[in-house]
């Protein structure tokens, strides 16, 4: 993270090279004429040093502003959206590194060609206020980067899980062992676990965990099942292990107030899937089922049976190793809430490796196709479901209308944990390509169904979809704006 001295060195490092060469000064002459060295004004608009207050305005007489400016967050119009993203929370917080970027770097590109990046960031200032987009929403798309550009697979993670299992003795699977990982909490790090009080407050019954760090207590809420518990166990366990400097405390994350607690939240949860489902025996596992003649969800039960997993564990697990054991590197997945009456439906997690594929979150309210297997698998979900049932399981080859694109599309529905009466499904997509087709046999499985999908029904051309929600506004707005630019070329 970017300290906010720092920042304040570099806005008025900035602010000194712009208005120097908005004057077509050389470095030599504006430290000549400040009564400086041009060493000491180079290192001034590096944003590396910060004059007193005698240099501030000798250097503010020689470029002809007002010292009060110079030391302010204000900034001519041309360069107060640039002051703006330095000095914001975005900025400080954002960590830079994580993408190979110092900050010394993004300083150079930004004084370095000021009027081009000044329009591109008061684009994207005006975008996410228009859109309503909030501080949480860049982050979460950051941190969906950051997940694209390591392919999702974390060596340092997976090595820090072996590296535990061998100190602590924990086997490969913990099928039949409830209570190891509780135990293994409070003999190592003293946290003690408790599945009763959360309950008892109408604020927290519908909240899955809650770490109390005053007195060392991990609150779960008695209605998890037992691989939910596994999974916030282990999530805990990872915390205590790695010590990241920032941490949610809950499991639904309240203080989305930096970009690190979020990153913090994403490594325990990674650490705690990667404990629960090692990685040696779940490639062995995945390359069985791909080996499979025919499409076998059966297969998938025993799965989520043998790890004590939930269906988004599983799957996110799959996201993780498929990339790297397999290079099966364009996939996508998705994570969709049906409303109780099943007229909409919601897209609350997605992950998208190597490119931007074809079904994603919309922020427009528009209807996501239901022809996608994520969508009716909620509805076979709410009519076939019985309490306490497995979850559903079903799959197909998703191919999208008027492109080349064909996804194995599998996925999960149980009821969402926060409101039973609504469900809840779960989707990895693989994109069909010749890696795939030599790696998954049952592809070509009749068992498995080929339809013919689009995004959303308003961007939908497919004129005889049975199950559309809503006419193709999109098009055919598009459709009109055609034919005003047509019937303008025929006038005599």
């Amino acid at each position: 993270m970017i300290v906010q001295q720092d920042i304040i060195k570099m806005i008025f490092g900035f602010k000194v090279k712009y208005h120097r060469q908005q004057l077509n000064l050389s470095l030599e002459e504006l430290a000549k004429s400040a009564g400086l060295s041009k060493s000491y004004v180079h290192d001034i608009e590096k944003g590396k040093k910060y004059p007193k207050v005698q240099r501030i305005d000798a250097l503010a007489k020689a470029l002809g502003v007002d010292y009060d400016y110079m030391v302010s967050m204000r900034a001519s119009k041309k360069l107060q959206p640039i002051v703006d993203l330095l000095s914001s929370d975005f900025i400080k917080e954002f960590p830079l590194e994580q993408f190979g970027i110092s900050p010394d770097k993004l300083f150079e590109l930004f004084s370095n060609t000021p009027d081009k990046v000044n329009a591109f960031i008061s684009t994207i200032f005006k975008i996410t206020r228009n859109y309503q987009m909030q501080r949480e929403h860049l982050y979460l798309a950051a941190l969906r980067s950051y997940q694209d550009m390591y392919d999702n697979y974390f060596e340092d993670l997976e090595q820090a899980v072996r590296v535990f299992r061998k100190e602590t003795g924990l086997p490969r699977t913990l099928t039949g062992q409830p209570g190891i990982l509780r135990k293994l909490l409070q003999d190592r790090y003293g946290v003690k676990v408790n599945d009763l009080s959360m309950a008892k407050v109408p604020e927290l019954s519908g909240l899955r965990s809650f770490f109390q760090d005053k007195s060392q207590t991990l609150y779960l809420n008695s209605r998890l099942t037992e691989a939910q518990q596994n999974f916030l166990l282990g999530r805990e366990l990872a915390f205590q292990y790695l010590n990241p400097p920032v941490r949610p405390y809950f499991t639904r994350i309240v203080e989305t107030d930096s970009f690190e607690r979020l990153l913090s939240n994403f490594r325990a949860s990674y650490f705690a899937v990667a404990l629960l489902m090692d990685e040696d025996s779940m490639v062995e596992d995945i390359r069985n089922f791909a080996r499979e003649a025919s499409w076998a969800p059966g297969y998938l039960h025993q799965l989520l049976n043998k790890y004590t997993a939930t269906s988004e564990m599983l799957l996110q697990r799959w996201t993780n190793l498929l990339p790297q054991h397999f290079g099966i590197k364009d996939l996508f997945f998705i994570r969709l809430v049906g409303a109780e009456g099943l007229q909409h439906f919601r897209m609350t997690k997605e992950l998208h490796l190597s490119q931007m594929h074809n079904p994603y979150a919309n922020q427009l309210n528009e209807h996501y196709c239901r022809r996608w297997v994520s969508v009716n698998i909620i509805k076979q979900l709410k009519s076939d479901l019985k309490p306490g049932a497995l979850p559903i399981i079903d799959a197909q080859i998703s191919s999208y209308w008027q492109t080349e694109n064909r996804y194995l599309c599998i996925s999960m529905a149980k009821p969402d944990f926060h409101t039973p009466a609504r469900g809840i499904s779960v989707t990895i997509g693989l994109m069909v390509n010749n890696n795939l087709r030599e790696h998954f046999r049952f592809l070509n499985s009749p068992d498995l169904a080929t339809r013919l999908v689009h995004t959303t029904c308003e961007r939908c051309g497919i004129t005889d979809c049975e199950a559309r929600a809503v006419t193709p506004s999109v098009l055919e707005g598009q459709q009109r704006r055609a034919d005003i630019l047509e019937a303008g070329q025929q006038l005599p």
